[in-house]
């Protein structure tokens, strides 16, 4: 069994980043057209601007940020959403720290916190059961966000609370996948992408067989990558080789943790307890079809945003007119070129979601590119 030591060690050494930098730039040279790679998570787009990986690259190689934020992916109606449950007498509001600053169209979680709703960030999850125990007497409504990886993890409460008879428990569901949404940024009129490097967490659970539809219907190349610098370098690299010899296919460069299968066990716990939801609207991306999830029917007795539907907003709202995260998520633009970036937009007073988010595009400028 690996050890938390062997997921990284080594992993950032100086000496193995330049001599994977040298045989790209090598590699490259057989290459005459760009090389404009999409890494669909923030974590990667976190190491490259960190770690300056985008500087030790040839010209003609490019990254575009994608849409693999799951706290800026969600629209400005999904935090109304939200707000408007905390808002309700007698309810308890508990989701993941960074969604709690996001800005919806009334304010954001923390607003709404300081205006009285009790909305609880938390950490670990499963500290939503303890919440909802030591409150017997109040609803207790679990906001759940992210991609693959932490979909498991909602799977989980749901067993516990039915298990443990956790009735004042219920979940609003914002689950959503990475294909569909590739799919999504593919089908864009204006796409420059030709690569993909596919996320590390998703894919552990999903397995690598989720990106093989992309290269078959895009004849692009997907590396699914590690988020270490020698990882992504690594993954940068067997790309370029695959377009040098004008070929396409799914290469699993974080072989340490992600299988073409993935964890069979978290998959039959998502199939368990949700359903693909008919469509769901992306923050920069639009209505995405069979782009997330939401519970079955048989625990519709758990289902927030069923059993307020008479609560909710219906309204779709856009972000801010000056904000380009929309163009952004698309990987239609960069923050450097948005003209509040870095200005109005900071991360201590953000516009867009892309900036708010830890994981996100503008965070990750601000905080490695000299701003």
């Amino acid at each position: 069994m690996l050890n938390l030591n062997q997921l990284y060690q080594g992993f950032r050494d100086p000496e193995t980043i330049k001599t994977l930098a040298h045989k790209i730039r090598k590699e490259a040279l057989k290459v005459t057209d760009n090389i404009n790679i999409m890494e669909v998570c923030g974590g990667h787009t976190h190491t490259i601007m960190k770690y300056g990986l985008n500087q030790l690259l040839p010209e003609h190689i490019d990254f575009i940020h994608g849409p693999g934020c799951p706290v800026c992916i969600m629209p400005k109606e999904r935090i109304d959403h939200a707000a408007a449950l905390a808002s309700l007498p007698g309810v308890i509001l508990v989701t993941l720290g960074d969604m709690i600053r996001i800005p919806g169209s009334e304010g954001s979680l923390a607003e709404f916190r300081s205006r009285g709703c009790d909305i609880r960030p938390i950490y670990d999850p499963l500290d939503t059961l303890r919440i909802a125990k030591e409150n017997p007497d109040k609803t207790v409504i679990f906001f759940a966000i992210g991609f693959e990886t932490s979909t498991p993890m909602t799977a989980v409460l749901i067993e516990q609370a039915e298990i443990q008879r956790i009735d004042n428990l219920l979940f609003h569901i914002n689950h959503v996948l990475v294909p569909p949404a590739i799919d999504a940024v593919m089908a864009d009129s204006n796409v420059r992408v030709n690569a993909f490097i596919g996320p590390a967490h998703v894919s552990v659970i999903s397995g690598a067989k989720v990106y093989r539809s992309a290269v078959e219907n895009y004849a692009i190349p997907v590396v699914v990558s590690g988020f270490e610098p020698v990882d992504v370098m690594e993954s940068i690299l067997r790309i370029t080789q695959q377009v040098a010899s004008r070929v396409a296919k799914l290469d699993i460069q974080y072989s340490r943790s992600v299988t073409e299968h993935g964890n069979l066990m978290a998959q039959a716990k998502i199939e368990k307890y949700f359903k693909v939801r008919p469509s769901f609207r992306w923050r920069g991306l639009g209505p995405i079809p069979d782009s997330a999830l939401m519970l079955k029917e048989v625990y519709r007795h758990r289902d927030a945003e069923y059993k307020y539907a008479d609560r909710l907003p219906v309204r779709e709202i856009d972000d801010h007119k000056a904000c380009q995260c929309g163009d952004i998520l698309r990987g239609l633009s960069k923050p450097k070129h948005c003209k509040v970036f870095g200005r109005g937009c900071t991360p201590q007073t953000p516009l867009g979601s892309c900036m708010v988010s830890s994981e996100g595009a503008c965070n990750a400028y601000y905080r490695y590119n000299g701003v």
